[in-house]
């Protein structure tokens, strides 16, 4: 049996209870949304799939995205929630051989973007979303440091993975990313109607940093569309669409938009990937969308 999630913190976590209450000895294998969607991956009958779109080939799979709900039978458990950790720490809840409900407090937090100005501003202070941060898009040269974590978070408590070299060091090079990243999101972001427009295809490799600190630096908006090339494949373009977590006044069901342009999501946020030579067929399609601001899932 195998875990197969996506490598972010919710994904990470998923990986953590798994582990504990399946007791799975494989690596994890790592994989993006649009890999599975796409059929990219090898799903085996024996895999477990969590945080990633469902696959009729997998053993079981545990969701919450709003674009990946389907209906028909499977083993495991789908439900729209603040995380999957969430969904698979309520199946398996007295059967875990360790107390996880700190950790999927905040997966449920960081993966909702239950977050404060101050937070946004200084995720230095809480460490769980600091440790998120280290976690960027798609540079599978990280898969180490992805497994690292999860062995942390299955065996240490949080004040023990602070103190970890890898951890710290990556914590310390987050903090000082995020300083550089508000100087490109000053640089590279305009304004249209209600929509903030990140677009960093002119810098190679996109930088990294946190990815709510749009939301504090342009109020006046209430979604955010940020347009890179993606880092692992030179002709494909990576779109994130998140709505503001400061004006929540974007009515747009961001996940069901996304599933017409290769992607998907939660209502709040979601993402899609698609081969460059569409941009200009896709991308104004979905700001046009957005500056319309008109509920589509009614």
């Amino acid at each position: 049996m195998r875990i197969v999630t996506r490598p972010d913190f919710d994904g990470v976590v998923c990986a953590v209870l798994l582990y504990d209450v399946l007791n799975i000895e494989e690596p994890v294998l790592w994989v993006e949304p649009s890999e599975v969607q796409k059929g990219q991956v090898a799903i085996r009958p024996d895999d477990v799939l969590a945080n990633l779109p469902y696959s009729p080939v997998c053993a079981m799979w545990f969701d919450h995205h709003f674009s990946n709900e389907i209906s028909v039978p499977f083993n495991g458990a789908f439900k729209i929630a603040p995380s999957a950790a969430g969904v698979i720490f309520d199946v398996y809840r007295a059967k875990f051989r360790r107390d996880y409900s700190e950790l999927v407090a905040a997966a449920d937090k960081i993966d909702s973007a239950n977050l404060t100005l101050a937070e946004v501003r200084y995720p230095e202070t809480d460490p769980y979303l600091l440790i998120s941060m280290t976690l960027p898009d798609q540079d599978k040269n990280d898969r180490p440091y992805w497994d690292h974590l999860v062995k942390q978070f299955r065996f240490q408590t949080i004040q023990d993975i602070m103190q970890d070299l890898q951890v710290r060091d990556r914590c310390d090079r987050v903090i000082a990313e995020n300083k550089a990243y508000e100087v490109h999101l000053m640089n590279h972001t305009r304004c249209v109607n209600q929509v903030a427009i990140t677009d960093f295809r002119e810098l190679n490799p996109p930088p990294v940093g946190n990815r709510f600190l749009v939301y504090s630096l342009f109020p006046q908006c209430n979604v955010n569309v940020k347009i890179r090339f993606d880092s692992q494949r030179a002709d494909t373009l990576a779109i994130s669409v998140g709505h503001s977590i400061f004006n929540p006044t974007c009515q747009v069901n961001v996940g069901l938009l996304l599933q017409n342009f290769e992607g998907g999501g939660h209502r709040a946020a979601g993402a899609c990937r698609f081969p460059a030579h569409l941009a200009d067929q896709y991308i104004p399609k979905i700001i046009d969308a957005l500056k319309q601001n008109i509920r589509n899932d009614s």
